[in-house]
Parts: structure tokens; C-alpha cells; sequence
């Protein structure tokens, strides 16, 4: 089973849901807020190629 952690992105307006929320305004931020990100919740970073990217914990 996995879970979504948190969720990064560039389009805030196309972004709902029960995780967190991150709104960045730069692809590269895009990128560094998410690997960060990964290095603290311990989970997998998965770039959806839509200016999104999801952190995901595999169990």
C-alpha cells in the first residue's frame, strides 16, 4: 500500500486534495522543494510531468 505525502507544484489552481500542499513558482524550486522534501518524510519523489510532483511513501 502507498501513501501520498505532499504534493508540489507549479499550478496551484489545478491542485486538490487531503495532502499537503506546496506551491512553488519555479521548475527548479519545483525540484528542490520536492527532493528535499523526500529527504525528510523518508518517501519517494514521482514527477508527473505537469509542473506537479507527488511525494509518495512506499509500504
Amino acid at each position: 500500500m502507498s501513501q501520498i505525502l505532499a504534493i508540489v507544484t507549479l499550478t496551484k489552481d489545478r491542485i486538490a486534495g487531503g495532502a499537503p500542499i506546496f506551491v512553488v513558482e519555479k521548475e527548479t524550486e519545483l525540484q528542490q522543494t520536492a527532493f528535499t522534501l523526500e529527504k525528510i518524510l523518508d518517501a519517494n519523489a514521482h514527477d508527473l510531468k505537469n509542473g506537479t510532483m507527488i511525494l509518495v511513501k512506499h509500504t
